[in-house]
């Protein structure tokens, strides 16, 4: 069973400006999706960011299990799969060669790993492109390889930032389904986004930032 995260008395803060996040302490647990809602500014993607140690707290500590995340990056992101609001993925690969340097990379290349990249990127509805250079993918394409990209090695956690983006409903609600029966069999889910109704019905938290900001 994965381990809970929890946050700290965590602070972000940027320069001089108000704390974005401001002594916030939070357990997310095993088994359950959270959902975090607030409007623009409210500190949803910066939370993910943290939880990704693609920031650092500028106060706080946010654990994984016993482990700082922050001061032991690279054994915790083995745990993890991550879709940010941005691609950001390498363009001079295609689709399976970049879930099969996820495998590689984590040490879980097994007999049968070209049949299961077959079949995630057939449940998500990547076509034939799968093999044609990310550079070439549509928004739509760079998405379903994200989210593909973040369950291909089974991670124990899952932080996914706008993962409805630019998909069609068929591949939203194959990635719904994804979410919950990630979660189902024991996963940590936090995610964001803005199309909420088809996550709603599926969260088992809410947790709301930036309470009281205008949207």
């Amino acid at each position: 069973m994965p381990a809970s995260l929890r946050l700290d008395h965590v602070t972000k803060q940027y320069a001089d400006g108000a704390p974005v996040l401001d002594g916030l302490t939070r357990t997310f647990d095993a088994g359950r999706m959270t959902m975090l809602v607030g409007p623009n500014g409210s500190g949803k993607t910066t939370l993910l960011r943290l939880l990704s140690v693609l920031a650092y707290p500028t106060a706080g500590t946010v654990r994984y299990g016993d482990l700082d995340i922050h001061a032991h990056p690279y054994r915790y992101l083995q745990h993890v799969g991550i879709v940010h609001a941005e691609a950001g993925l390498p363009e001079h690969l295609t689709a399976v060669e970049l879930l099969e340097w996820i495998l590689r990379s984590r040490g879980k290349w097994t007999g049968r790993a070209t049949e299961r990249i077959g079949a995630l990127l057939d449940d998500l509805s990547l076509d034939e492109r799968r093999t044609n250079l990310l550079g070439t993918y549509s928004s739509g394409m760079l998405k379903k390889t994200q989210i593909a990209a973040a369950l291909i090695a089974d991670p124990e956690v899952l932080l996914m930032d706008e993962p409805l983006r630019s998909l069609d409903r068929a591949t939203t609600e194959a990635t719904l389904d994804k979410i919950e029966g990630f979660v189902a069999g024991g996963g940590l889910a936090v995610v964001a986004s803005h199309l909420t109704s088809g996550l709603s019905g599926r969260a088992d938290d809410v947790l709301r930032l930036g309470e009281g900001k205008p949207v």
